[in-house]
């Protein structure tokens, strides 16, 4: 499926933790003209910042052709982050305003350069507030919490097996 330049991807996304920092999940909900792909994964020892920042991530990476895309999130840490203190960490060579290391800036660092790739509206819903594609999303975030809790990794890091990915865009 290839999106046209005038079509626009939504794309709705989530992450979930038992425990922060513990157990995580991600989940991203891609929809266009009518198709949709559902995303999940997990990691054995996480935070829930981390968990939303990869739902976007892997959703993003998932598009292999420049997009307009609606991205869709209910976490204030990613609309914020990447929509008004990125700026500013950039500046600062990663830090915050009061000289701190900026917190997941590998993640951010790799988010920042897939914003490059495509067109993105960044749009803040309300968690649980039944918007039908943030519920989804969540239900996919914890689908990634309980992959990894059924089929554990090595001592941390990614179930491979709990990864549901793939191209959206082929």
């Amino acid at each position: 499926m290839k999106p046209d330049r005038a079509g626009v991807v939504d794309i709705f996304t989530d992450g979930a933790c038992k425990g922060n920092p513990g157990v995580g999940g991600w989940g991203a909900l891609l929809e266009y003209n009518g198709h949709r792909r559902e995303l999940f994964g997990g990691e054995k020892l996480t935070t829930n910042n981390r968990m939303e920042l990869l739902a976007v991530i892997r959703s993003l990476e998932a598009l292999k052709q420049r997009c307009n895309v609606r991205l869709h999130t209910d976490s204030q840490y990613v609309q914020k982050g990447i929509s008004e203190w990125i700026h500013s960490w950039k500046k600062r060579n990663w830090r915050t305003a009061s000289k701190k290391p900026v917190k997941n800036d590998d993640l951010w660092k790799e988010l920042d350069l897939l914003t490059q790739r495509h067109d993105i509206e960044w749009l803040w819903v309300r968690g649980h507030s039944g918007h039908e594609g943030n519920e989804q999303a969540d239900q996919l975030a914890n689908r990634g919490v309980q992959c990894v809790l059924e089929n554990p990794a090595g001592s941390s890091g990614t179930a491979e097996k709990c990864e549901v990915n793939g191209n959206f865009n082929e």
